[in-house]
């Protein structure tokens, strides 16, 4: 078997999707982590998932976090490239997640007071992927603060990501007592 060490990184440096090299501690390599960070989190959070609608719809965030990762490790002038191969995070992307918000809202009741966190293993594990899809927002803000960024729609689909994944977590604890999902003493 081949190794997957390359060996290339060891000066400090990381490919581009499409050539170029940069330091891992560039902006965009940092986005690119925290977009790894957050497929991950949503790994986990499917992992505790036993609802079989809300995992269906946590692998297709992962897929398109994928998607996302490629764009943010693709220089602006390679897009072409990048669209040529593969999809982008689109307008339709964005509106598919106002869809999804829009059908948790109307299945869940929010409690009259701040929720903390930990009511089930499942809805905690989403609250800690909500928490990288802003930590990846925040990153992703930097990039286009740098003009490295060309797609907004990413930044928007970041933010309703978040909103959808808050709202998500709520639905699987939605058949607790309040206190459970609160943290109120009865």
């Amino acid at each position: 078997m081949a190794s997957i060490s390359t060996k290339l990184g060891d000066t400090g440096e990381t490919s581009l999707l499409y050539g170029g090299r940069v330091s891992k501690s560039d902006y965009r390599i940092e986005a690119c982590g925290v977009g790894d960070e957050t497929v991950a989190a949503f790994g986990m959070a499917r992992s505790l998932c036993n609802d079989e609608w809300v995992s269906a719809q946590l692998l297709e965030i992962q897929r398109l976090l994928f998607i996302f990762n490629a764009e943010l490790a693709t220089e602006p002038m390679e897009k072409p490239k990048l669209v040529e191969h593969f999809k982008t995070i689109s307008t339709q992307h964005v509106r598919g997640l106002d869809t999804l918000l829009v059908q948790l809202e109307n299945a869940v009741e929010l409690p009259p007071a701040f929720i903390i966190p930990g009511a089930s293993a499942a809805s905690a594990a989403l609250d800690v992927a909500r928490v990288a899809v802003r930590r990846l927002e925040r990153a992703v803000v930097r990039l286009r603060e740098a003009n490295e960024l060309e797609n907004d729609d990413l930044i928007k689909w970041l933010n309703r990501l978040s909103d959808c994944v808050f709202m998500m977590a709520r639905y699987l604890d939605r058949d607790l007592p309040v206190e459970a999902v609160t943290g109120t003493r009865v």
